[in-house]
């Protein structure tokens, strides 16, 4: 699939599902690179819901996406995985670097990101200039008080 994604050069929008799959860190990976290769791409509606996806998974996607210089509206679901405290860290230093991103839905049920992993994300997120509108859900993911603090 990656490989395929990868020759779509003029791509602006791409709409992606494989819900309740076994794609994993190593799907990811190729999924990550196909999509760093659209280098047109405005919109990306990526859901991988239950796909055994870890922190490795989070930051091949993560660095996939930020290679899309032009994207500006991104919605990434990846409820019901694993990336915890260190993926949601490298996901949030890698959507950061989306210098035209205005639009940031993110799904992140069930993926046991905890205080420290909130706070890296809240703290990246805050990093893009140019978002206008944004979703984050983080439901079941061991959140505490701590993550919540203004600094």
């Amino acid at each position: 699939m990656g490989e395929g994604i990868a020759n779509c050069v003029t791509l602006t929008s791409l709409f992606l599902r494989f819900d309740n799959n076994l794609i994993g860190d190593n799907g990811t990976k190729y999924l990550g690179e196909g999509i760093g290769n659209c280098s047109t791409l405005t919109s990306l509606k990526l859901f991988l819901v239950k796909n055994s996806i870890g922190e490795n998974g989070a930051k091949y996607l993560g660095e996939g996406i930020a290679k899309c210089a032009t994207l500006t509206s991104l919605l990434l679901n990846l409820n019901n995985n694993s990336i915890g405290e260190i993926g949601a860290k490298y996901l949030g230093e890698e959507i950061a670097k989306g210098l035209t991103l205005t639009s940031l839905h993110l799904l992140l049920i069930g993926n046991n990101i905890g205080a420290n992993g909130a706070k890296y994300l809240g703290e990246r997120i805050a990093m893009c200039a140019t978002l206008t509108s944004l979703i984050l859900v983080a439901l079941n993911n061991s959140i505490d008080h701590k993550s919540m603090k203004i600094k």
